[in-house]
């Protein structure tokens, strides 16, 4: 940051310096013959010294002034010109009652013309070679706005044009490129404030574009404002650049006591008051104290920034206070030696050159405070890529276990089911024919008919397990070949009526086998106690209460139901117990033909979830 704040200043005083120009042919006017008129006072007439100003020998006083002074004869025919270092407020030259240079219009205290040094063309023709010539100078003056005449610089042009520049440079040039200068750190400050809420890039902010409106008021001779309320304006606003500066300066050491800002702030809200009494009263004095009561303010914070400094602040606390000391010591200058002295238009303000030091150093800041966020940043984010890696390791590791959780649980789950359905199902047959075996006189053929079925329940459960892809339809394809085959020796014909059914993906194994069972239950029935000669075996897809359903459908041609039997039974009810736990529901009820209906109906949204 060090770095770039002293190439920023070395930048800086590139532009501004120059050689010292030539001073040969070049002559200085500093005595002229003179009628003042100060407002309320008699004319005065008789030599006076360019060096006097004019609000110290006239404080608080508007009025106008006549200046004559000689010019030598002219000795050669090349242009002369003439270098007003300042004159003011409005002006009006004459050589030898030739008009050279109109500066605003007399008495019209618009314009200003004391903001900037003026070069003057004088054409050879003007001048006379035998003696010497007249320069008159007419001027209209406002109180406390620097007016009058200083020294003036007669020669050649091209001799006097390279002073010229040098003069535009310190006071003209320099507070654009300050004004410039202050108004992008000031908003790159402010936008940093508004996202940080940080009170160093606030005071900086402010300052910075206080300091914006006294270089302008450097520069702009025209400012559309009545005098001296823009006065009062651009003095307050310099007043509390100065004390707002001195806060930043404690603000970006971080180390000033907290009585320090109050007092800044006490000592900013009397300068500017004492700064608007100077104009609202006509007392130029009063604003000379407003700055005076700065300079203890400027001399406590540079005496904090030292001890600072000495208590290891580092390379950035000497810069603090190397950029006070000379901002300081080019206050106290200013204040004894161009707002106490006569001198105008032969001193140039310093402060603002001192003050352009704390912006390098703002400039500085900001840059350093974004080299340490980026390196802040990138460490953090090491540390997150660190950290989430080692999560997702974690989360890795976590759900391979509980994958081989679930498959444990699973597998351990279907064994249960296989287990229960062994039991349930061929186990309960299995008993019923172990105790049928053990009674005398059983018949044949009721074993037979507890082996089959035994058998169907076996093949069932294992039909159950095999892949079926969600396929209904085979399913019930399979089904058939099982039963067929009792069917057809029973003498029972049967009608399998199944259309296209959708694919169900999440069908298992467990609706499988229910659905199985509900159709054998069905098959078992006929052959007990219809006499049906044929059965019709339907399975489609139909809406039913805004929903799809799949309705699956046995009737048969057999004797029907006795009618205070319609739906009663055992078999029925777990039927009906079947068709419930897969979200289904099932009635039983009398054919069309006058046979016997079981049909079940299994909504689409249950059966794609059982």
């Amino acid at each position: 940051m060090i770095r770039i704040a002293f190439a920023l200043l070395g930048l800086c005083l590139a532009l501004c310096a120059t050689a010292a120009p030539s001073a040969e042919a070049v002559i200085t006017l500093d005595r002229a013959q003179a009628t003042l008129r100060p407002d309320g006072l008699p004319p005065r007439e008789g030599e006076v010294d360019l060096a006097r100003r004019w609000d110290i020998d006239f404080p608080g006083r508007d009025g106008s002034a006549t200046y004559r002074l000689a010019l030598p004869p002219r000795t050669h025919d090349e242009p002369m010109a003439l270098l007003f270092s300042r004159v003011g407020n409005q002006v009006l030259v004459q050589v030898n009652g030739v008009t050279v240079q109109r500066l605003g219009t007399l008495g019209e205290p618009v314009f200003n013309a004391a903001k900037t040094p003026y070069l003057v063309s004088v054409p050879a023709a003007l001048l006379r070679a035998d003696r010497a010539n007249e320069l008159r100078v007419d001027v209209t003056i406002q109180r406390q706005r620097w007016g009058g005449l200083s020294l003036v610089l007669y020669g050649t042009q091209a001799a006097v044009e390279p002073m010229y520049a040098e003069q535009r440079r310190w006071r003209h040039f320099s507070s654009v490129i300050f004004a410039v200068s202050l108004t992008v750190m000031g908003g790159l400050a402010g936008v940093l404030w508004w996202r940080q809420r940080d009170a160093l890039y606030g005071c900086f902010s402010a300052a910075a574009f206080l300091g914006v409106v006294r270089n302008l008021d450097q520069v702009w001779a025209d400012v559309p404002m009545w005098w001296p309320l823009w006065g009062a304006i651009a003095a307050v606003a310099y007043v509390c650049h100065l004390a707002l500066i001195c806060r930043f300066a404690l603000l970006a050491l971080g180390a000033a006591p907290a009585w320090t800002g109050r007092a800044i702030y006490i000592a900013m809200g009397l300068a500017s008051a004492l700064s608007i009494a100077s104009f609202a009263l006509a007392m130029p004095m009063l604003y000379t104290l407003g700055l005076a009561v700065l300079v203890p303010v400027g001399l406590t914070t540079l005496s904090i920034i030292v001890r600072a400094a000495l208590q290891g602040r580092g390379r950035f606390g000497w810069l603090l206070v190397v950029a006070a000391v000379i901002a300081v010591g080019a206050g106290i200058y200013d204040l004894s030696f161009v707002r106490f002295s006569h001198s105008t238009g032969l001193r140039n303000n310093l402060t603002p050159h001192a003050i352009f030091l704390f912006v390098l150093i703002m400039a500085g800041l900001v840059a350093e405070r974004y080299s340490r966020s980026v390196a802040d940043y990138r460490a953090l984010n090491a540390n997150l890529a660190q950290r989430v890696a080692e999560r997702e390791q974690q989360l890795h590791q976590a759900f391979g276990d509980l994958q081989k959780q679930q498959q444990e649980q699973a597998v351990l789950t279907e064994r249960q089911r296989i287990m229960r359905e062994i039991h349930d199902g061929v186990g309960s047959q299995l008993v019923g024919l172990l105790s049928m075996v053990g009674q005398r006189n059983t018949d044949p053929a009721v074993l037979e008919e507890h082996v089959k079925q035994a058998l169907d329940e076996m093949r069932m459960a294992v039909d159950s397990l095999q892949p079926v892809h969600g396929d209904l339809v085979a399913v019930l394809a399979t089904l058939r070949y099982r039963l067929q085959p009792r069917l057809a020796a029973a003498g029972v014909q049967v009608r399998w009526d199944v259309s296209q059914l959708p694919t169900l993906p999440q069908l298992s194994p467990q609706s499988v086998l229910q659905v199985q069972r509900i159709l054998l239950e069905g098959f078992t029935n006929v052959l007990k106690h219809a006499r049906a000669s044929e059965v019709t075996v339907q399975a489609q897809v139909v809406d039913a209460n805004g929903g799809e359903v799949i309705q699956l459908s046995l009737t048969d041609n057999g004797v029907g139901l006795p009618a205070q039997r319609e739906g009663a039974g055992h078999g029925v009810a777990n039927m009906q117990s079947r068709a419930a736990s897969i979200g289904a529901s099932l009635r039983v009820e009398q054919g069309p033909g006058g046979g016997t209906s079981v049909v079940l109906h299994w909504p689409m949204q249950a059966a794609g979830k059982a």
